[in-house]
């Protein structure tokens, strides 16, 4: 994907977000100044690392969770950003297979299973109708997950807000929880191109 593509995905959300008001904006500066790292997906390179991994990442507050919203994002968009996630987990987990006796994982037909004989068996697929990646865990439970976009800080350039598939109810990441509980990180996907 090329810089321009990113710049112009960035833009895009940014303007989704400035369409409903400044409430919105002071919603993007709050998880920015919060100092909150919830995304699965970079953007643009910037002077900051984004990670998921649990030394990293914090839950959203409470606070900046009972006003943040989904990413209003078209429906190409969401098969691109949920394609992209889940080819990227999909490789990462047939790594984790080849290295691993205890894990099995299959995909089929927009269903990833991933069986791991201590656990039990973990089921990832997505919800188009909803724009959401949907996630049955035998130890958390069923998650419903969605693109959320959250900006770098009103000191940063336009279009380099940053995405991931977040869990609206207790502010965590879908990478987060798979990595605490299967011990597989899915890491930082490549972004594919997502033009307005």
């Amino acid at each position: 994907m090329t810089r321009t593509n990113i710049v112009k995905f960035g833009r895009l959300a940014n303007r989704g977000l400035r369409m409903h008001g400044h409430s919105d904006s002071a919603i993007v500066r709050a998880l920015a100044s919060s100092r909150t790292r919830v995304i699965s997906h970079r953007l643009v390179a910037s002077s900051s690392s984004f990670s998921t991994s649990p030394r990293r990442a914090l839950p959203l507050s409470p606070d900046i969770l009972n006003r943040v919203k989904p990413a209003e994002i078209t429906d190409a968009q969401y098969h691109e950003l949920s394609d992209e996630y889940l080819d990227n987990l999909l490789n990462k987990f047939e790594t984790a297979q080849e290295e691993r006796d205890d894990l099995d994982v299959e995909y089929s037909a927009g269903v990833m299973n991933i069986n791991i004989s201590a656990l039990g068996s973990y089921v990832i697929n997505k919800q188009p109708p909803n724009k959401q990646i949907w996630l049955s865990s035998p130890i958390s439970g069923p998650k419903r997950f969605d693109y959320v976009i959250v900006s770098d800080g009103q000191d940063q350039k336009e279009g380099t807000g940053t995405g991931g598939w977040v869990y609206l109810r207790d502010g965590t990441t879908l990478n987060e929880i798979l990595t605490g509980e299967t011990g597989v990180d899915p890491g930082e996907p490549p972004l594919g191109s997502v033009d307005a």
